[in-house]
This record gives C-alpha cells, sequence and structure tokens, in this order.
C-alpha cells in the first residue's frame, strides 16, 4: 500500500524559497531583542569598562544610509526606463536586492542596539552618561535612515507591473502566432 504525500508546507502552489519582501515584524523583533541586550550589557559593564561612545560608527551608518538612497533612485528611474538612462543589469538589481536585504536587518540591530542604550543613558544622570547621549542618539537616527534607505532600495528594484500581469495565464488574449 503507498501513502500519498502531505502538500509541502505553506500550501499548495507557493514556492517556499521565492525570496519576498522584508517583513517590518522580523525588523521590529530584530530591534527590540537588539535593544534588551544593548540594556543589560551597558547596564553591566558601562562603568567598568566602556570608553567613551565613538562617532566613526554612526558616520559609517550614515553614509550608507545616503549611498542606498541613491542606488534607490537611480536604479528605479533605469527600471522604469527613463529618458537619457541606461537599462538596468538585472544581475545588479538582484545584488542590490540582497544588499537591502541585509541593510535593513542591520539597521534594525543597530537601532536597536542604539535605542537600548540611548535609553539607558537618559536614565543616567552622570557626567558620562551626558557626554554620550548625543552620539548614541546619533547612531540610532543613522540606523533608522539605513531602514529606511534600504527598504526603499529593495522597493525600488520590483518591476513594474505589465497591464497584461492583472489577468490570470488562460485569460490573456492569445496572440496570432500563439496557436
Amino acid at each position: 500500500m503507498t501513502q500519498a504525500k502531505s502538500p509541502p508546507p505553506g500550501g499548495p502552489g507557493q514556492d517556499r524559497s521565492r525570496m519576498g519582501p522584508t517583513r517590518i515584524s522580523t525588523l521590529v523583533v530584530a530591534a527590540l531583542g537588539a535593544a534588551a541586550v544593548a540594556w543589560l550589557l551597558i547596564s553591566s559593564f558601562y562603568y567598568s569598562s566602556i570608553p567613551e561612545l565613538p562617532w566613526l560608527p554612526v558616520v559609517t551608518l550614515a553614509a550608507l544610509a545616503v549611498l542606498e538612497a541613491y542606488a534607490a533612485v537611480n536604479t528605479r528611474s533605469r527600471i522604469d526606463r527613463k529618458p537619457g538612462r541606461d537599462p538596468v543589469n538585472p544581475l545588479l538589481v538582484a545584488r542590490f536586492v540582497v544588499l537591502a536585504k541585509a541593510s535593513a536587518l542591520a539597521g534594525a540591530i543597530f537601532a536597536g542596539f542604539y535605542a537600548g542604550f540611548t535609553g539607558w543613558l537618559f536614565v543616567e544622570n552622570t557626567r558620562a552618561a551626558t557626554e554620550d547621549r548625543p552620539a548614541a542618539a546619533g547612531g540610532m537616527l543613522a540606523s533608522l535612515a539605513l531602514v529606511g534607505a534600504a527598504l526603499w532600495l529593495e522597493r525600488s528594484c520590483r518591476v513594474p507591473k505589465r497591464p497584461d500581469d492583472d489577468h490570470e495565464p488562460d485569460q490573456r488574449e492569445s496572440h496570432p502566432n500563439q496557436r
């Protein structure tokens, strides 16, 4: 006797290996987890072993956000084939999507870390905590900018819908050569 195979998880007709858009819920969970870890680490080790908070990560995150925002604008105009723009290489678009997904998650983790750190610094009323507040708040803003730019880049890489994409394959008008 043979057993019938059960349908794959995700329902019939769904391809589980297909990459979808970044979920906001994933980014929120990553940020909240990073904020909790940052709060615990900072409250335990701030006065014993952490030097003054540097500005270099803030500048790096902000620069990445600017570069990804520029890539989003440029890629969208090339996909839409605006006048004066070269067509976009599909492999480049795929690489941009991977970059955008990774940057969105990394930005969310950094934003959560900086949010936990900033929250803890505003609870503390010491001179060292007061001096680190601007860098921590700047890091949180730069991280949020990176998340926004990454999501914008990911959205810019979508292929625009064609008018015939709204119909089911069997409902499309057949061309005279397709019989």
